[in-house]
Protein backbone atom coordinates (compact mmCIF):
# COMPACT_ATOMS: atom_id res chain seq x y z
CA UNK A 1 0.00 0.00 0.00
CA UNK A 2 1.34 2.99 -0.98
CA UNK A 3 0.82 6.92 0.94
CA UNK A 4 -1.72 7.62 -1.84
CA UNK A 5 -3.31 4.75 -0.79
CA UNK A 6 -3.06 5.31 2.61
CA UNK A 7 -4.36 8.79 2.54
CA UNK A 8 -6.99 7.94 1.43
CA UNK A 9 -7.73 5.74 3.55
CA UNK A 10 -7.20 7.81 6.65
CA UNK A 11 -9.83 10.77 5.05
CA UNK A 12 -12.07 8.12 4.65
CA UNK A 13 -11.94 6.50 7.90
CA UNK A 14 -11.82 9.46 10.03
CA UNK A 15 -15.05 11.28 7.94
CA UNK A 16 -16.43 7.88 8.43
CA UNK A 17 -16.51 5.00 11.52
CA UNK A 18 -13.82 6.46 12.80
CA UNK A 19 -14.91 10.38 13.89
CA UNK A 20 -17.36 8.90 16.57
CA UNK A 21 -14.77 6.67 18.10
CA UNK A 22 -12.12 9.52 17.75
CA UNK A 23 -14.19 12.30 18.68
CA UNK A 24 -15.36 9.97 21.73
CA UNK A 25 -11.41 9.66 22.70
CA UNK A 26 -10.74 13.61 22.35
CA UNK A 27 -13.78 14.55 24.04
CA UNK A 28 -14.61 14.31 28.08
CA UNK A 29 -18.04 11.69 27.95
CA UNK A 30 -17.45 7.84 29.10
CA UNK A 31 -15.02 5.69 26.79
CA UNK A 32 -13.58 1.73 27.79
CA UNK A 33 -10.26 1.16 29.15
CA UNK A 34 -8.90 1.36 25.62
CA UNK A 35 -10.16 4.52 24.66
CA UNK A 36 -9.18 6.27 28.13
CA UNK A 37 -5.65 5.10 28.03
CA UNK A 38 -4.76 6.75 24.62
CA UNK A 39 -6.99 10.09 26.00
CA UNK A 40 -5.02 10.22 28.83
CA UNK A 41 -1.92 9.48 26.83
CA UNK A 42 -2.79 12.20 24.35
CA UNK A 43 -3.80 14.51 26.80
CA UNK A 44 -0.04 14.05 28.18
CA UNK A 45 1.56 14.81 25.56
CA UNK A 46 -0.46 18.06 24.89
CA UNK A 47 -0.27 18.92 28.43
CA UNK A 48 4.12 18.33 27.99
CA UNK A 49 4.33 20.76 24.90
CA UNK A 50 1.80 23.20 26.01
CA UNK A 51 4.60 23.35 29.54
CA UNK A 52 7.25 23.78 27.08
CA UNK A 53 5.81 26.69 25.27
CA UNK A 54 4.68 28.29 28.58
CA UNK A 55 8.19 27.94 29.91
CA UNK A 56 9.52 30.02 27.08
CA UNK A 57 7.47 32.66 27.68
CA UNK A 58 4.48 34.64 26.63
CA UNK A 59 2.64 33.17 23.94
CA UNK A 60 0.37 36.23 22.85
CA UNK A 61 0.56 36.54 18.74
CA UNK A 62 2.99 33.70 18.65
CA UNK A 63 2.13 32.42 15.05
CA UNK A 64 1.39 28.84 14.83
CA UNK A 65 0.60 26.11 12.31
CA UNK A 66 -1.38 23.20 14.21
CA UNK A 67 -0.96 20.26 11.16
CA UNK A 68 -3.27 17.35 11.65
CA UNK A 69 -5.27 19.34 14.27
CA UNK A 70 -8.09 16.43 15.04
CA UNK A 71 -10.68 18.58 17.28
CA UNK A 72 -8.67 21.36 18.11
CA UNK A 73 -7.39 19.23 21.48
CA UNK A 74 -4.57 21.52 20.92
CA UNK A 75 -5.55 23.90 18.42
CA UNK A 76 -7.94 25.43 21.12
CA UNK A 77 -5.71 25.82 24.05
CA UNK A 78 -3.07 27.51 21.88
CA UNK A 79 -5.41 30.08 21.01
CA UNK A 80 -6.73 30.10 24.71
CA UNK A 81 -2.72 31.49 25.61
CA UNK A 82 -2.68 34.14 22.70
CA UNK A 83 -1.26 32.34 19.60
CA UNK A 84 -2.30 32.93 17.09
CA UNK A 85 -3.16 29.30 15.46
CA UNK A 86 -3.85 27.97 12.07
CA UNK A 87 -5.15 24.49 12.38
CA UNK A 88 -5.83 21.93 9.42
CA UNK A 89 -6.71 18.07 9.53
CA UNK A 90 -7.18 16.04 6.61
CA UNK A 91 -11.19 14.84 7.84
CA UNK A 92 -13.84 17.52 7.51
CA UNK A 93 -15.68 16.22 10.22
CA UNK A 94 -12.70 16.59 12.47
CA UNK A 95 -12.38 19.77 11.65
CA UNK A 96 -16.06 20.51 12.05
CA UNK A 97 -16.01 19.11 15.85
CA UNK A 98 -13.31 21.86 16.04
CA UNK A 99 -15.19 24.68 14.49
CA UNK A 100 -18.03 23.66 17.11
CA UNK A 101 -15.95 23.19 20.09
CA UNK A 102 -13.71 26.74 19.32
CA UNK A 103 -16.71 28.74 18.45
CA UNK A 104 -18.45 27.64 22.07
CA UNK A 105 -15.57 29.13 23.42
CA UNK A 106 -14.33 32.60 21.69
CA UNK A 107 -17.80 32.87 19.62
CA UNK A 108 -16.85 33.51 16.21
CA UNK A 109 -13.30 35.92 15.99
CA UNK A 110 -11.87 33.75 14.21
CA UNK A 111 -8.79 31.97 16.24
CA UNK A 112 -7.85 28.94 15.30
CA UNK A 113 -9.04 29.27 11.97
CA UNK A 114 -9.95 25.65 10.37
CA UNK A 115 -9.07 24.06 7.57
CA UNK A 116 -9.83 20.89 5.89
CA UNK A 117 -6.10 19.90 4.25
CA UNK A 118 -3.67 17.28 3.66
CA UNK A 119 -0.39 17.63 5.38
CA UNK A 120 0.95 17.77 1.65
CA UNK A 121 -1.22 20.81 1.05
CA UNK A 122 -0.26 23.26 3.51
CA UNK A 123 1.58 26.53 3.05
CA UNK A 124 2.27 29.53 4.86
CA UNK A 125 5.17 31.12 7.45
CA UNK A 126 4.67 30.01 11.04
CA UNK A 127 6.56 30.85 14.12
CA UNK A 128 6.07 27.55 14.97
CA UNK A 129 4.96 24.54 13.18
CA UNK A 130 3.07 21.32 14.98
CA UNK A 131 2.39 17.93 13.91
CA UNK A 132 1.25 15.80 17.02
CA UNK A 133 0.67 12.01 16.27
CA UNK A 134 0.42 12.11 12.69
CA UNK A 135 3.24 10.54 11.33
CA UNK A 136 1.50 7.13 12.57
CA UNK A 137 -0.03 7.48 9.31
CA UNK A 138 2.69 7.81 7.05
CA UNK A 139 5.21 4.65 5.69
CA UNK A 140 9.08 5.84 7.17
CA UNK A 141 9.86 6.32 3.79
CA UNK A 142 7.64 8.96 2.95
CA UNK A 143 8.05 10.69 6.58
CA UNK A 144 11.35 12.47 5.67
CA UNK A 145 10.13 14.54 3.04
CA UNK A 146 6.77 15.13 4.66
CA UNK A 147 9.10 16.49 7.64
CA UNK A 148 11.23 18.24 5.52
CA UNK A 149 8.10 20.05 3.54
CA UNK A 150 6.31 21.40 6.93
CA UNK A 151 9.91 22.50 8.78
CA UNK A 152 9.87 24.54 5.63
CA UNK A 153 6.56 26.53 6.80
CA UNK A 154 8.56 26.96 10.35
CA UNK A 155 10.43 30.37 10.43
CA UNK A 156 12.03 28.80 13.91
CA UNK A 157 10.56 26.16 15.80
CA UNK A 158 8.73 22.52 14.25
CA UNK A 159 7.40 20.12 17.45
CA UNK A 160 6.50 16.68 16.01
CA UNK A 161 5.40 13.35 18.09
CA UNK A 162 5.27 10.26 16.23
CA UNK A 163 5.20 6.36 17.61
CA UNK A 164 8.64 5.38 18.00
CA UNK A 165 10.64 2.27 16.33
CA UNK A 166 12.06 0.36 18.79
CA UNK A 167 11.88 -3.64 19.93
CA UNK A 168 9.42 -3.21 22.60
CA UNK A 169 6.95 -1.16 20.51
CA UNK A 170 7.37 -3.38 17.57
CA UNK A 171 6.38 -6.22 19.62
CA UNK A 172 3.44 -4.70 21.24
CA UNK A 173 2.54 -3.68 17.19
CA UNK A 174 2.57 -6.94 16.27
CA UNK A 175 0.74 -8.32 19.40
CA UNK A 176 -1.74 -5.65 18.48
CA UNK A 177 -2.08 -6.76 14.77
CA UNK A 178 -3.83 -10.05 16.14
CA UNK A 179 -7.11 -8.51 17.40
CA UNK A 180 -8.66 -6.34 14.77
CA UNK A 181 -11.16 -4.08 14.62
CA UNK A 182 -12.74 -0.61 13.87
CA UNK A 183 -10.13 0.77 15.80
CA UNK A 184 -7.46 -0.66 13.12
CA UNK A 185 -8.88 1.03 9.71
CA UNK A 186 -5.91 2.76 9.44
CA UNK A 187 -1.98 1.39 9.08
CA UNK A 188 0.15 2.54 11.91
CA UNK A 189 3.66 3.54 11.24
CA UNK A 190 6.31 3.20 13.54
CA UNK A 191 9.47 5.45 13.11
CA UNK A 192 13.18 5.56 14.34
CA UNK A 193 14.10 8.86 16.05
CA UNK A 194 17.54 8.83 15.21
CA UNK A 195 16.07 9.12 11.35
CA UNK A 196 13.50 12.04 12.06
CA UNK A 197 16.68 13.69 13.80
CA UNK A 198 18.58 13.03 10.92
CA UNK A 199 16.57 15.38 8.96
CA UNK A 200 15.83 17.84 11.24
CA UNK A 201 19.88 18.50 11.73
CA UNK A 202 19.79 18.33 7.76
CA UNK A 203 17.55 20.95 7.33
CA UNK A 204 19.46 23.52 10.15
CA UNK A 205 17.82 22.05 13.28
CA UNK A 206 18.76 21.15 16.29
CA UNK A 207 16.55 19.48 19.06
CA UNK A 208 16.05 21.57 22.21
CA UNK A 209 13.82 19.33 23.74
CA UNK A 210 12.49 15.37 23.73
CA UNK A 211 10.19 13.59 25.62
CA UNK A 212 8.20 9.70 25.72
CA UNK A 213 5.09 10.33 26.68
CA UNK A 214 3.30 7.27 26.79
CA UNK A 215 0.26 5.10 29.18
CA UNK A 216 -1.78 2.15 28.43
CA UNK A 217 -2.75 1.91 24.79
CA UNK A 218 -0.30 4.96 24.16
CA UNK A 219 3.10 6.02 23.45
CA UNK A 220 4.59 9.10 21.37
CA UNK A 221 8.23 10.23 21.07
CA UNK A 222 8.08 13.82 21.12
CA UNK A 223 10.90 16.44 19.94
CA UNK A 224 11.30 19.80 19.65
CA UNK A 225 13.69 21.64 17.02
CA UNK A 226 14.67 24.85 16.63
CA UNK A 227 16.76 26.55 13.90
CA UNK A 228 20.12 26.95 14.72
CA UNK A 229 21.63 30.29 15.29
CA UNK A 230 18.25 31.73 15.78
Amino acid sequence: MNAIDDKSIVKEYFNGTGFDRWKRIYGDGEVNRVQLGIRNGHQKTVDTLLGWLKEDGNLEGLTVCDAGCGVGSLSIPLAEMGAVVSASDISEMMVGEGKERAAKLFGNNNNPTFTTSDLESLSGNFDTVICLDVLIHYPEEKAGDMIKHLVSMADRRFIVSFAPHTVLYCALKKIGEFFPGPSKATRAYLHREAAVVKTLEELGFEIKRRTLCKGNFYFSQMLEAVKKDV
